[in-house]
């Protein structure tokens, strides 16, 4: 692929791949045309799911987790927890403190759909914090140590109990999405693992999209 195209202009549309620009905004940068950037990004964001789906497979999650789930698409209309989604794509994420996130998209916040996600996630015996949502209360019965603050009641710290960390990745992942004008419904999961990744390698991003791609050009050529 890179025939056609010099060793300066390649590693600066890997550099705006990592950083996470637009493939428009990476081709008027570099200079040359979009399909080309839209060839590279493509074949980038390849291998960055194909890493991320590995990661995913083996995250074991081990303690400090906290949890919690968000909403994403058209605004939600005002109403209780877990009310008023009907259009909106529900997500459920573990953060551990300080460390990894993982998400997953879910039909809905009942204690069915939840716990066996976090039961096949987090090890037995993880402290685990979260809100006052009712579906979590179970977590003390599988050998958590469960601690949770009731937002419900205007109360976000309780001790060592809060769930900044993942509602900052919360934060992160919505100016992601604004930032690509929103994103369509099908391909939602593309983007969310996509952006699991990042969030998770972004003190690396660029030095570990550049080790992936030279993992593929060892097979592959580039």
């Amino acid at each position: 692929m890179r025939m056609h195209i010099n060793r300066n202009k390649f590693s600066l549309i890997v550099s705006c791949f990592s950083n996470d620009l637009p493939s428009i905004t990476t081709s008027k940068l570099v200079n040359v045309n979009r399909k080309t950037t839209d060839r590279y990004f493509r074949l980038f964001r390849q291998l960055v799911l194909r890493e991320a789906i590995t990661e995913r497979t083996n995250i074991g999650l081990k303690n400090g987790i906290e949890i919690d789930e968000s909403y994403f698409g058209p605004r939600r209309v005002r109403g209780k927890r877990g009310r008023g989604a009907r259009q909106k794509i529900v997500v459920l994420g573990l953060r551990k403190r300080g460390g990894r996130v993982f998400t997953s998209i879910i039909p809905n916040v009942e204690r069915k759909t939840v716990l066996p996600i976090i039961r096949r996630v987090v090890n037995s015996g993880a402290d685990i914090f979260t809100d006052g949502w009712r579906s979590y209360d179970a977590l003390a019965v599988y050998g958590y140590n469960h601690k949770k603050v009731k937002h419900s009641e205007d109360e976000f710290v309780n001790g060592d109990a809060h769930i900044n960390g993942v509602e900052s990745f919360w934060s992160w992942a919505k100016r992601r999405t604004i930032k690509f004008n929103g994103i369509p419904r099908h391909r939602f999961s593309i983007f969310l693992l996509e952006t699991e990744w990042r969030f998770n390698h972004r003190a690396t991003i660029n030095k570990d999209v550049r080790k992936l791609i030279n993992q593929y050009r060892k097979t592959h050529g580039l």
